[in-house]
């Protein structure tokens, strides 16, 4: 027995060992302190999907073989270039590749895994975080499926595809056109430059397999109603038959709150009691569970979660629109967050990483991220509500070109971008399945379906679209973009000083200042370049910096006493040539100190209820 073991070690080093010879961070940039701590033969290897959790699952990350063929390039290659380390870009540091595709190529992957024991005799599903853009996927040579949306989990059912034993190979067709096309690429250009940045090619978020049951919950909807202290449940079950039933129960620990069984796809309404409301102060969460039943017997089981939370809107004493959180007003104050790394380009390196921003965020003393054009994985989200860090969620932008008029210190005007059929559909459904995918996590408070004139068309018809989509959060028209009369919120963006909308004008909306501030501090050694980096406002030192952030910080009081609800500030780090960062690129420096930004900001939540009188 020994032997065996020691052989087994053995064999265990060997393979370890061979992974990261075959693998090694490249190019010359900065990097972050993570980026030492990937393992190439398990990198990612947590759970991705929070939301959702059953046992029988296998990670699929790691080292892939890659090729970047012509885009005339159809079928499965029978070589390959090389190895690249998955779930990063190709374009990253991290990935081990660090190459550019562009709108002419193609980027195809492969592995082959055999699957575990316990997956035998059940369908067998395979997963995707996020790839961007358009994939094709095929097992063993076949075609299972493909799909177009590079911020969205999408999943194939592969178990018609399977070799009945022994190893099976999975190859990935991958096409991104970036900047060159009409699809949803937030802050990608092919030629990166001030605040654009590299393009992401491929798969960015975990792959995985999950084995499930032949009927199964394939997905949940739940939404909360603190006001009727309830909160509604639906789950999806795939392959259901006659007289199916869900049983779903809400837990808080240990003590069970409240329980109802219903026909399967169908909606409970589960009464929750005395509920504990959620908010950043108090970022409570309820433990959710689902089971499927058939003749007493239980054929699927997941588990989830929830939180009660409103999000609503009110006027105050003055008639200006307030935003509401449960019921009362809070101000919202956060950084506009890119979720950008230096190796890593759309990928944080490791879940420590990826918790880190927000960690760091709310030591600072906000309570809002406002996501930038770019959605997180799943685990992102999870970190923000059980840290109780409020979330504004963008769209992120594509199909850009239409006009954006200034009039400095008020608002913006734009023209309507003219899009194609096939950009607005292209558009409208990843648009949709965003929001579907995202629904879940009671930290995101708003959509924001535009972000400036970036790619902004038919703005009244997507905002009630987006509204009737999900009526329980608020609707950011156009964050500093067209101001249309639709949706809840008017928003501003003014660089440097803080300002807001103007309250005769917008305050039947919650008034909001959507972006500012951009005081750039390069810091040496942690920069992606050495010369010309850029900043909307640059300063030599932190203590040159921390003055003029305080400034900005002593302006806002007044301006909520005026109506304004909310504020960003632009930005979390530095990003790429952008400097304009409270943290650098790669992490290491905080160019404010943590304790003095936390200081600074409780000016901006104290004596709220005082100030504002909510009618």
């Amino acid at each position: 027995m020994k032997k065996l073991f020691s052989l087994f070690l053995f064999v265990a080093s060997t393979t370890l060992i061979t992974a990261q010879n075959d693998w090694k961070l490249v190019g010359d940039k900065i990097s972050s302190p993570w980026a030492a701590k990937v393992d190439p033969s398990k990198p990612m290897p947590e759970y991705p999907r929070p939301q959702m959790v059953r046992g029988d699952w296998m990670n699929l990350n790691g080292l892939w073989q890659y090729n970047i063929l012509p885009k005339s390039q159809e079928a499965i290659p029978a070589s390959y270039a090389g190895n690249i380390l998955v779930p990063f870009a190709v374009e990253s540091a991290l990935s081990g590749v660090g190459k550019t595709v562009g709108k002419d190529s193609v980027l195809w992957y492969e592995r082959s895994f055999t699957l575990p024991g316990n997956f035998s005799g059940k369908k067998v599903l395979l997963q995707f975080g996020a790839v961007d853009w358009k994939c094709t996927v095929y097992v063993n040579g076949k075609q299972v499926g493909s799909h177009e949306g590079g911020y969205d989990p999408f999943t194939f059912d592969i178990s018609a595809a399977l070799n009945k034993k022994g190893k099976q190979k999975i190859s990935i067709n991958v096409w991104d056109p970036s900047d060159d096309g009409p699809q949803p690429r937030g802050k990608q250009v092919k030629a990166p430059s001030g605040i654009w940045y590299t393009p992401v090619t491929g798969i960015w978020q975990t792959v995985w397999v999950e084995a499930v049951p032949q009927t199964y919950i394939s997905a949940t909807m739940q939404t909360p109603d603190t006001d009727a202290k309830s909160l509604k449940v639906l789950a999806t079950v795939a392959n259901s038959q006659p007289g199916d039933q869900v049983s779903i129960s809400a837990w808080k620990g240990a003590e069970k709150v409240g329980e109802q069984t219903v026909a399967a796809n169908s909606e409970a309404v589960l009464s929750i009691p005395t509920p504990r409301l959620w908010s950043p102060k108090d970022p409570f969460l309820y433990d959710l569970k689902l089971t499927v039943m058939r003749k007493g017997k239980v054929v699927d089981q997941t588990q989830s979660y929830f939180a009660m939370r409103k999000i609503s809107m009110a006027p105050g004493s003055d008639g200006i629109q307030r935003m509401l959180l449960n019921n009362e007003f809070v101000f919202q104050y956060g950084p506009l967050d890119q979720g950008w790394w230096p190796d890593g380009l759309y990928t944080a390196p490791t879940d420590e990483a990826l918790v880190f921003d927000i960690q760091k965020t709310k030591e600072m003393g906000f309570n809002m991220i406002r996501k930038h054009v770019k959605v997180e994985p799943a685990r992102w989200y999870n970190y923000c509500d059980k840290m109780g860090m409020l979330v504004w969620q963008d769209m992120p932008s594509g199909d850009l070109g239409n006009r954006w008029e200034s009039r400095p210190g008020i608002y913006g005007r734009a023209t309507d971008k003219q899009r194609t059929e096939a950009s607005e559909k292209i558009f409208r459904t990843e648009w949709t399945e965003i929001m579907q995918d995202l629904h879940n996590f009671p930290s995101i408070v708003v959509w924001v379906p535009f972000n400036e004139a970036w790619g902004q068309f038919k703005t009244k018809e997507i905002v009630d679209w987006t509204m009737k989509k999900d009526p329980s959060r608020l609707v950011n028209t156009a964050s500093g973009g067209n101001f249309e009369n639709a949706g809840h919120i008017t928003d501003l963006h003014n660089y440097p000083e803080p300002l807001m909308p103007d309250p005769v004008l917008f305050g039947s909306k919650v008034l909001v200042l959507g972006e500012f501030g951009g005081l750039g501090l390069p810091v040496d050694n942690h920069t992606w370049q050495q010369k010309n980096n850029w900043g909307y406002q640059s300063f030599k030192s932190g203590d040159e910096l921390l003055k003029r952030y305080a400034e900005f910080i002593d302006r806002i009081p007044h301006l909520i006493d005026k109506g304004l609800s909310a504020a960003v500030y632009t930005q979390t780090t530095d990003v790429e040539v952008e400097t304009n960062g409270l943290m650098t690129y790669d992490r290491k420096q905080i160019k404010i100190p943590v304790e003095k930004l936390n200081q600074l900001h409780q000016k901006l939540y104290t004596n709220q209820n005082v100030r504002v009188a909510i009618k």
